[in-house]
This record gives C-alpha cells, structure tokens and sequence, in this order.
C-alpha cells in the first residue's frame, strides 16, 4: 500500500454492512447505536472510496446501486467473520481438544500431579496429551518464550508479567525409615541436629531453613548427602538412616496428595519441634494464555488434583 491508497477500517466494513442492510441512515444508525449526522459521513466516505453512491434517493426510501446489490452478500460475510474474530472467547469443550501440555515441575510435584490429571483427562478430555519437563533453575524465560505452558511448584519470580495463583499451603515434616532410632521417644530439636540428613537441592546447596531454625538453638544439624530430587531423597531415607523432610498438609488441613509417595514409601512422618516457614505450591503462566479456554481447563485441573483429598479427582 502507498501513500495515496485510502486507509481503510474494520468499522468502515461493518457500516457497509448495516447501511446495504438497511438501506437506510437512520436505521443503519440506530443499528450501530450511532448518530445519523456520523452515519452520513461514514456513508459519503464509502461513496468516495468504492466510486459508487450506493444508496440513492428514491421518494422517500433509499435503493441500492447495482454495485450496492452486489457488495451485499459480501459485506455481511465480512461482518460476520469480524464478528466472530473479535468476540470474546467462548468456553471450550474438553472433550474436543486435541492438544499437548507441557508442565514444568519438581518431581515431587509432577509425580503428585501425574496420575490426578491424567484420570481427569481420560474422563473429560481424551485427546489431551501431557509432557512433564523437570524443573529449571530459571522458569521465567521458559513461560515467557511458549517453551512451557504451566509451572507448579514453589513459585519465587519477580517478573511482573507471569501470572500466580496459590494453590496449597504445606508444612515440613521429618521423614525416616519403621524403626528409625528418632522413632522412639520425644523427637528434640538435639536430636533431630544429631542425626544424619539427606538435602534437596537443585543447586547443591547443603543448608536451608530447617538449619536457620536449628541455629536458633546453637545447634547445626550434618547433610550427609544432597540430591537435586525429593524422590530420590525420599527412597534414600527408606533404606537408611538419614533424615528427608517432606511437605505435608498443615494441621485440620485437608490431605496433601504430595505426601502420598512418603507414605507409599512406608516412611513415618514426625512433626519437628521448631518453626519453620510454609511451603507454598502455586502455578505459574504466561498472560497470553490467561483467556485460552484450552490452558483454563488445564489450570483447573491442575487445581482439583493438587485440592483433591489423597489426589481423589471425585
């Protein structure tokens, strides 16, 4: 397009389709909930754009031209198209999607989620397929480059953009072994210092809060090993002696199915005697796919599984 091509808009279209609707500027206007001094002006540009006038007085009705006649059946298909392109999304069918979801999650959190969604989508949305990607040490840009469509975990950005919502709230829990010596009798911040623990870490890091709050008590606990997964952790305590903290649901809370892999583990979970700080699971997404009836089903999901007593999806 050059600088002498007329510049034309989408209201322009759909005024053309209301006028040879019509045939009418009132009536056109009244349509278009305009006035008809600005329903006339619109007119008398379509006239100078096409090079046709249109409309034309006949008594006191309006006809339309030939050229009119034929832009009829055309502009209303315009129109519609319009129509549909620019109305608000409408809500989607599960049961006809056919799409593929990439979840970015801790293994803990992806063996939770794993089975609830995947039971939801056989019943609601078979044509849903689901990858799961382990957890990044940087998430923003794999939200905001489409790489993934969903992150759930402990959610820590800062980038204004990415949009959060909370869905449970756990508490930290020892977990050991039947048998474990810290089974037996009161379970004492000295005691839990003295035994040997394993750390879960993505970037290797041997302390965190549990050492924070044994440092209280001028007592500092030994990590034995650090492992960047919860699961391994977990088994690790299973078949030895070390100490694995694991979330578990806060108290009169309702079950946490991310304790479920402790518990099929047949690790007894203790209370530790000190404050620590919540954990909070959230789910993380890009704003462009706030509105998409496809990513609504999937965020909805994803909290009725993480929700869900012992991860019932009933």
């Amino acid at each position: 397009m050059n600088s002498s091509d007329p510049v034309i808009d989408a209201n322009l279209a759909v005024a053309l389709g209301a006028l040879l609707t019509e045939q009418s500027v009132t009536r056109a206007a009244a349509r278009l909930h305009t006035s008809p001094a600005a329903m006339s002006r619109t007119l008398a540009r379509l006239r100078r754009i096409l090079q046709d006038p249109l409309l034309v007085r006949a008594g006191q009705t309006m006809v339309p031209t030939p050229r009119a006649q034929a832009l009829r059946d055309e502009a209303a298909v315009v129109v519609r198209s319009l129509e549909a392109l620019l109305a608000p999304g409408t809500v989607v069918d599960p049961a006809t999607l056919r799409s593929t979801f990439t979840l970015q999650a801790a293994d803990l959190v992806g063996a939770a989620l794993a089975s609830g969604l995947l039971l939801l989508a056989r019943q609601e949305a078979p044509g849903i397929s689901l990858r799961f990607r382990a957890e990044e040490l940087e998430a923003e840009p794999a939200l905001r480059d489409g790489r993934i469509d969903l992150e759930i975990g402990s959610i820590d950005h800062v980038d204004p953009e990415t949009r959060v919502e909370k869905l449970v709230t756990l508490r930290m829990v020892a977990a050991v072994r039947p048998g474990h010596p810290l089974t037996e009798g009161p379970l004492t911040p000295a005691r839990l210092a003295a035994a040997d623990h394993v750390a879960v870490s993505r970037r290797g890091r041997f302390t965190g809060p549990l050492d924070t709050a044994l440092a209280e008590h001028d007592l500092r606990r030994r990590v034995a090993v650090v492992l960047p997964s919860h699961l391994a952790a977990m088994a690790l305590a299973a078949r030895s002696d070390v100490v694995c903290l694991v979330p578990a649901a806060l108290p009169g809370a309702t079950p946490s199915p991310l304790t479920a892999d402790a518990t099929a583990l047949g690790l007894h979970l203790l209370d530790i005697p000190l404050p620590l700080p919540p954990l909070t699971i959230g789910m993380a997404w890009h704003p462009r796919q706030a509105a998409d009836g496809a990513h609504h089903w999937l965020r909805d999901a994803v909290r009725r599984t993480l929700r869900a007593p012992g991860g019932s999806t009933a």
